[in-house]
Formats: structure tokens, C-alpha cells, sequence
């Protein structure tokens, strides 16, 4: 239910990129040497096309964990959408990272799931 909720509130970027172009300026005022780089040569440049692809890809990944269908598939593509927000924000190079409920237990969960996932008992693609 995670990535639904963060796909509603997303919806308004699949109109207007505008909003996630804030955001990922916002973090760039406060970014580190390690994300500075992959917020100007690769989240700014193609913030277009990110506001468009990250509400579908995590609504897509929520239906398909909700459903049981294609889940180490869907985990693995929602884990990777993940680390690179917690990547561009700086959020896992914070201690914070570590207490936050956005941070470990939802990577380790996707990570769970894209490990050992297709041995789900209400799974319904084994």
C-alpha cells in the first residue's frame, strides 16, 4: 500500500513536471559531493520524463505486490525507484536514513520480496 499512496500523491506530475522539478532543486541546494553530480546530469535534465514514469512505475509495482503477480520483478524495479529518491535527496547518507520508516524497512522490504518473492503462498505467478 506504500507505493500506492506515494503514487496518488504523485499523480499531478503525470500533467505538470513542474512540482518534482522543485523538489529535486530543493535538494540541490542541499546536496552533497556524492548526489550534486547525479542531481545536475541526470534527475534535472530528465525531470520530464521522471514525473512521468515514477507515478505508472509505482502504482504499476503496487498492483502487482498487491496482486501476487510478477512480485521479484516488481520489487526489484520499485526497489531501485526507491534508492534512487533516497540517492538524489541524500536521505541514505544521513544517519537518519537508519530510523526513518521511509528508509531500511521499505528497501529491505523490496529487497525481501525481490529475493524471495515468487515463494509467496498467495502468489498468484510462482
Amino acid at each position: 500500500m506504500f507505493l500506492m499512496f506515494e503514487a496518488i500523491g504523485k499523480v499531478g506530475w503525470l500533467m505538470d513536471a513542474a512540482a518534482l522539478t522543485r523538489q529535486l532543486g530543493g535538494w540541490l541546494e542541499s546536496a552533497g559531493p556524492w548526489n550534486r553530480w547525479y542531481l545536475e546530469h541526470v534527475c534535472l535534465p530528465g525531470a520530464a520524463v521522471f514525473a512521468r514514469v515514477v507515478p505508472i512505475g509505482e502504482a504499476s509495482a503496487a498492483i502487482a505486490l498487491l496482486l501476487g503477480a510478477y512480485v521479484r520483478p516488481a520489487a526489484a524495479l520499485a526497489l531501485l525507484m526507491v534508492l534512487n529518491f533516497h540517492f538524489a535527496s541524500g536521505a541514505i547518507f544521513r544517519y537518519s536514513f537508519l530510523t526513518n520508516g521511509y528508509g531500511l524497512p521499505v528497501v529491505g522490504g523490496l529487497l525481501a520480496l525481490a529475493i524471495g518473492g515468487s515463494s509467496l503462498p498467495f502468489g498468484l505467478k510462482k
